[in-house]
This record gives C-alpha cells, structure tokens and sequence, in this order.
C-alpha cells in the first residue's frame, strides 16, 4: 500500500472524479458527450468510444493534481492505457493522481427498501490484478431507498464484508451506501445508517482503514463524527442526480465532505468541442467542484 498515496488521500485539498460509468451508464454517458447510440454497433466499438473521451479528459492539462486527488476506473479503463501505460500508472506517474477502480457488478432488485450489490464473481482475480496494475483502491455501490432498518444494516454488513476482504488484498476500499436523493424519508435512512456505519467501524481491528462515499445529507455535517474515526481515511460525497450547481452547493455546506462526482463533473463536455473549448469547459466544472469540496 503506498503511503504517499494514503497521505494524499487523508489529508489533501481537491476531490476525486468518478469516471467509471459501466456496461448498462456508458449509453447514457456517452449520449450526453454527443455520441449516439447509432454510433456503435456492439460493446467493443461503445468501450472504444468511451476510453476515447475518458482519455481526452484525464490528458487534458484541466485534469491536473492541484484540484484532483484520485479518479475512479471502470474494470475496462484499467485494462486499456494513455500513451503506452496503464490507466493508473498514467494517472499517478504523470498526473500524481490517485487511482481507484469499480468493482461492483451492478444491485439486485428492490428488496426491504434498499437494492444490495449482486455478488462480485471473481473478487479474489479481481483484486489481485488491481493490485498487480498499481491500483490504490476500489468503489462498490449499493443503494437506500426507504428508512428500513433491516435493509440499511443489510446493506452496510454487506459493504464492510466484502470491504474486509478489499484491505486484507492490500487496497483502500470505498464502501459507498448511496440514499436516494428522491426518497421521502432520506433523513431517516441517514440516521439509520450512520448507526450502523458506526457499528461496524467500531468492529474493524487497528490497522484496518476504510473511505466512503456517501449521498450529501440533509442536515449540513452530519458525517461529521464518521470523518474523526481512525479507520476512515476520508468521507467524499456523490452528486447523486443533482445538477453540478445543486451539488456545489449542498456540498460547500458541509465542512471537510469532499465531491466525488462523475455526472456533475462530466455535463457539459461534448465530443463537438474544439480542444480549447473542451478544455476551457472541463476546467471551469473542476474549480467551481474544489471551491465546493474545500469551502
């Protein structure tokens, strides 16, 4: 585990850019850049497309470490490189930004008000080849979408199991139970969950250390004490569906909470911008998003 990186991640100014939309958002990823699903006519051709526009964001001189600490990979994108390196190799080598990867398979169906990851085949391969390609950490999401106590603790057991066996591989996992910002009791699921995030920090041994990525609460620096535990390395928050503007906002009213944001971030690029344009565009959605994480 790097140390300089643990450091960076604990203690740096900036945020971390979600860029690991897979198989089922690509489409939706790539029609707001300007691509069509006319296109492309299989998967390869569509992952082709979207390693293109992933790479014209991290090569930009916009996508720089002053305001970015880490970036969060599809399973695709750490396969692929820039310029000869692996993706994470290039990110951290010449970017000095730390790199993440997704390994959750996507969510079951609704079942007690919250939607559980499906089961990660192949974590263990997984794992190690992240580690053998100089990945720092992962992100798994499930989702909340009703104050249900015995949903919540599901989800949160399930996210601290399988987050075990991400640190035992030797990565930082990002355990990231997500509240639907649309859910009519999202303030209760917020309490139930914080319980139950408490729960299970307080049954971590010492060395064990944990991030996570959470929806922006309704009360201003609720996520607070999770921040001061010793095993959380940060707490980032996820732009959920609101707009950039939204999220900033919401964001800079809840001290030391950090954006990790891949739709808010990503809104207003398009395939049809010159260079100057797409990197004038990217910049000015990467300030406004650290002034918010900073504030």
């Amino acid at each position: 585990m790097n140390e300089e990186q643990i450091i960076r991640m604990h203690a740096g100014n900036g945020f971390i850019a979600a860029l690991d939309q897979s198989g089922g958002s690509t489409p939706k990823a790539l029609q707001q850049y300007g691509i069509s699903n006319s296109s492309y006519s299989n998967d390869k051709d569509m992952f082709d497309l979207v390693h293109d526009m992933r790479k014209r964001i991290i090569k930009s001189p916009a996508f720089n470490s002053k305001y970015i600490l880490g970036a969060i990979l599809f399973e695709d994108t750490m396969r692929r490189t820039i310029d000869g390196e692996y993706t994470g190799d290039y990110l951290w080598k010449q970017k000095n930004i730390v790199p993440f990867l997704k390994i959750d398979k996507g969510l079951l169906e609704i079942q007690n008000g919250v939607e559980l990851m499906k089961p990660i085949d192949n974590l263990k391969g997984i794992l190690k080849e992240a580690v053998e390609k100089n990945i720092f950490g992962t992100k798994m999401r499930s989702v909340i979408k009703e104050a249900n106590s015995y949903g919540i603790k599901s989800i949160v057991d399930q996210q601290f199991e399988v987050a075990r066996e991400i640190f035992d591989a030797g990565l930082i996992p990002i355990i990231e139970p997500e509240v639907d910002i649309h859910s009519i009791d999202k303030k209760e699921s917020e309490k139930l969950l914080k319980i139950e995030i408490l729960k299970q920090l307080s049954s971590l041994d010492e060395k064990t250390k944990v991030m996570l990525k959470l929806s922006i609460p309704t009360e201003d620096n609720f996520y607070s004490d999770l921040m001061e535990d010793s095993h959380v390395v940060r707490v980032v928050a996820l732009s959920g569906g609101y707009s950039q503007s939204e999220a900033n906002k919401k964001l800079a009213d809840n001290h030391g909470l950090i954006a990790s944001f891949s739709r808010a971030l990503l809104q207003d690029l398009t395939v049809k911008q010159t260079e100057e344009e797409f990197n004038r565009t990217l910049a000015n959605s990467i300030n406004k998003i650290y002034e918010a994480s900073i504030k």
